[in-house]
Order: structure tokens, then C-alpha cells, then sequence
């Protein structure tokens, strides 16, 4: 569906503002997909990037609403496993089971094929079949040395079956394995693996020291204006406190008091 050149230029700008803020501030992103979306509901990547936005925020039946829109209007079968982890997030991991034995998983290209292995097993995890789930990451895909984009998740959570499992070395081993493949970061392997090889991360400079370093620069700090006019007010304060005695024996100073405390006293602002 074409759109006029203004409308066009105003839905592709918050379309962009998605896709820049999902992975860093999600409910912002969010807000600028309701906007693409008042402006252009029957355009299937309005509807597709509303989807990942309310996905992204943990709204499960917002964002499985919007895929199944974006679906039928393009017919693409890309968005069905992201649809079933939908279902996983809105506690029904039986249907997630039953999207992941439809037909539309052998329309998959192979990336989309492993997503929906991985929503399967953990579809499995949810129902507490454990043994099941790690049956269901065994695959070519997960034995091949050959790493792909989706390699680093695919062996991250069969290490994470594993160590569910109480199979502790293996779990060792595949958390290495997927530490391996995991060149930009994208799982947190390496915090797992030292977990589990007993390695404990500490601040280099413990707080003691840095009360110290903190006092040695405050006493190594030159004097300067403003510690002089410090300095000046104080010895007015002084100055004040010796006549103290005198002024508070003037006559007259509780009455002024007194009304002083009944103009303070007033209704709360609001």
C-alpha cells in the first residue's frame, strides 16, 4: 500500500526511531510505534515493527495481535516462531508446542527454523520437561562447527538445559562452546562460564581505599576563593555569636517571634 510523500516521510521517521531505541530504551520505542501506527495501520511493517516494539515491552497479546495483522497482509511466514514465543509469554506454552509441529515451520529458512527449535525447547522448559527440551536442542544444526548468527543462542541454551539438569561439565563445556561463537556479545556465556569455573569478579580499589584517595586529593586541593569566602562567613558567624546575649535581651524579640510562627501556620498546598 503506497502512502502520500508526507505521510510516507512521517511514518518512516518514527519507524526509525524504533528501530534505534528498541534494544536500549524499548518503551520509548513503543511510543514512537503507536505513532507509525495511527498513521498507518494497514501497512504491514507498521504492523510488524508495533509488533516487536509491544514484544520488546513484554506486551505478549499487543504484539502478537500486530504479527498475525502484518501476516496476513503479506502471507510470509517469518514472524511464526516470534508468534510463538508470544504464546510462551502469554502462558500458554501447549499452543507454542503446537505452532512448533504446523506446517509453516518447513516454510522456514534455516535461521527461522532454529528460532523456532529454540521457542520449542523452551516451551518444554516451561511445562517442566526438562529432559525434552534438551532432546529438542539436539539437532545438525547444534553439532556443526560451522557458526551462523544464530550459533551463540542456539548452544548458550543447551548449556543452560544442561546446567538445569544437573549435567554441570557438560554444561561447562557448551557455555565455553558458545562463548566460542559469541564474537559481538550477545549472551552473557563468558559471566556463566566463570560462574561455574568459581572465578569472582572484585573492584580492583575497595571502598576503604577510595575514602582514602578521596581525603588525599580533598588535602592536596589549593585554596580558593570561595574556601576564603568560607572562611569570611565564618568569622561573621563569630562575630554574631559574641553579641548573641545582647541581642536576645532586647525587649519585645518573643512577641515578634510569636507572630512570626503564626503566619507560618496555613493550610498545606495542594
Amino acid at each position: 500500500m503506497s502512502l502520500p510523500k508526507t505521510l510516507a516521510e512521517d511514518v518512516a521517521r518514527n519507524l526509525v526511531m524504533v528501530a534505534r531505541l528498541i534494544d536500549e530504551d524499548p518503551e520509548q520505542a513503543y511510543a514512537f510505534s503507536r505513532i507509525a501506527l495511527r498513521l498507518a495501520s494497514r501497512v504491514a511493517a507498521v504492523r510488524e515493527a508495533a509488533g516487536f516494539a509491544a514484544y520488546a515491552t513484554q506486551r505478549y497479546a499487543e504484539a502478537l495481535a500486530e504479527f498475525r495483522a502484518s501476516r496476513r497482509m503479506t502471507g510470509s511466514v517469518e514472524l511464526w516462531p516470534v508468534m510463538a514465543d508470544c504464546e510462551r509469554g502469554l502462558g500458554r506454552p501447549e499452543r507454542a508446542m503446537a505452532m512448533a509441529g504446523e506446517p509453516e515451520v518447513q516454510k522456514l529458512d534455516k535461521a527461522g527454523q532454529v528460532e523456532m527449535r529454540l521457542v520449542a525447547a523452551g516451551a518444554r522448559r516451561d511445562m517442566g520437561q526438562l529432559d525434552a527440551a534438551i532432546v529438542t536442542l539436539q539437532s545438525p544444526e547444534l553439532a556443526s562447527n560451522a557458526v551462523h548468527s544464530w550459533t551463540p543462542r542456539l548452544r548458550y541454551a543447551y548449556a543452560d538445559a544442561l546446567l538445569e539438569a544437573g549435567r554441570e561439565d557438560e554444561a561447562r563445556e557448551w557455555f565455553g562452546k558458545a562463548l566460542e561463537a559469541d564474537k559481538d556479545g550477545s549472551t552473557d556465556a563468558s559471566d556463566r562460564l566463570a560462574e561455574l569455573e568459581g572465578v569472582e569478579f572484585v573492584d580492583a580499589l575497595g571502598e576503604d581505599d577510595e575514602d582514602v584517595q578521596d581525603t588525599a586529593q580533598d588535602e592536596a586541593r589549593p585554596a580558593t576563593d570561595t574556601d576564603a569566602d568560607s572562611d569570611s562567613d565564618a568569622d561573621s558567624d563569630a562575630d554574631v555569636d559574641a553579641g548573641s546575649d545582647e541581642t536576645r535581651a532586647h525587649p519585645g524579640d518573643d512577641a515578634e517571634a510569636d507572630v512570626e510562627d503564626d503566619t507560618t501556620d496555613g493550610p498545606a498546598k495542594a
